[in-house]
């Protein structure tokens, strides 16, 4: 726990709760679980799990205005960053509503076991992407899920009017940035990961097809 702790201090740049740690806590001890029977993450990163996964997720929370309602996240898997996020926002942010998408049922179920033990109120979506309906989110998040370009032809139709994407890229966020500007208008705002030195956070927003 003082690691976590820590960690979360760091990626916040503010201290939380214990019950907000413990929730933390018990969300990577229910991955470590489960990924035994379901590919939630790759068994390689659960022995850092706390940066790789719990860390990483929670500095997005940094790039939110306070002024936001809606929280929309594509392909949550093991809850990276959705659920980590929708844990901090119940202490940080309690007007912010989350939806995770994710189309495996499995990993879908996995979604909503933590989120009741953690008692965090999300809507879970077992559906692909393509099949939502539009959300009229005011922040889309995704980690590790497609390329840039791919990422807004998929959050374009659910953002609300002031809406803003947050996309945490690792090493190769230039090429992508390079590609998606072929297809796309947008402001943006980079972050550097807290991570991982040679990654960043990605918030854009005004987007439109070129």
């Amino acid at each position: 726990m003082p690691e976590l702790e820590r960690l979360i201090t760091d990626a916040l740049n503010r201290n939380v709760s214990r019950e907000t740690l413990d929730c933390l806590s018990t969300h990577l001890e229910l991955l470590r679980k489960w990924n035994t029977t379901i590919n939630l993450v790759s068994p390689s990163t659960l022995a850092a799990g706390a940066v790789r996964h719990i860390a990483d997720s929670a500095q997005l929370m940094n790039c939110t205005t306070g002024y936001e309602h809606s929280w929309l996240d594509f392909g949550s898997g093991g809850g990276f960053p959705g659920l980590v996020c929708a844990i901090i926002a119940k202490e940080l942010a309690p007007e912010l509503s989350f939806t995770l998408v994710e189309s495996d049922k499995r990993k879908s179920a996995f979604l909503v076991n933590a989120a009741r033990t953690v008692n965090v109120n999300v809507t879970v979506f077992s559906k692909r992407i393509e099949d939502l309906p539009p959300q009229g989110a005011d922040i889309i998040s995704a980690r590790a899920v497609a390329s840039l370009s791919k990422l807004l032809e998929y959050a374009h139709p659910h953002l609300s009017g002031a809406g803003k994407c947050i996309f945490p890229k690792g090493e190769r966020f230039k090429q992508e940035l390079g590609a998606a500007r072929q297809q796309w208008n947008f402001k943006l705002s980079q972050k550097p990961s807290i991570t991982d030195d040679n990654a960043a956070i990605l918030v854009l927003g005004d987007i439109a097809r070129v």
